[in-house]
């Protein structure tokens, strides 16, 4: 498993899930303290290419050896790619939640809803 972290370069819904932000596009996935609150995950089936998700809303499941739980879009648009990968291997949310363990890319609809999400270090406060 990877070793706790927040990266400055992302933005956080207090849900535990992360966007990094290029233009109108986000890639998203589950923060550290998600995934080390889930434990070993071993399934994730990653949702449809097309599908619209709301900010705030279950997009995606993931299953542990201890529970599954829902996803939550930290923000809204139209999935543009899933990262398909992870339906054979779901280890990598764990091994590398911000890297090979992203979960999905989204063509942000309202580029506002940024402004509702924290910074590394106020993600940081809100787990203390």
């Amino acid at each position: 498993m990877a070793d706790a972290s927040y990266p400055d370069d992302l933005l956080y819904h207090h849900e535990h899930d992360w966007a990094r932000i290029d233009g109108d596009v986000a890639t998203c996935g589950i923060t550290w303290f998600a995934q080390e609150a889930l434990g070993e995950i071993v399934f994730y089936e990653p949702p449809q290419v097309g599908t619209t998700i709301v900010q705030d809303q279950p997009y995606a499941e993931v299953e542990s050896v201890k529970a599954v739980s829902d996803v939550i879009a930290p923000l809204s648009g139209e999935i543009i790619e899933s990262n398909t990968a992870l339906a054979d291997s779901p280890e990598a949310i764990n091994d590398d939640p911000y890297g090979a363990g992203w979960l999905i890319k989204v063509r942000l609809s309202d580029q506002s809803e940024r402004d509702s999400l924290l910074d590394a270090a106020a993600y940081s406060a809100t787990l203390e």
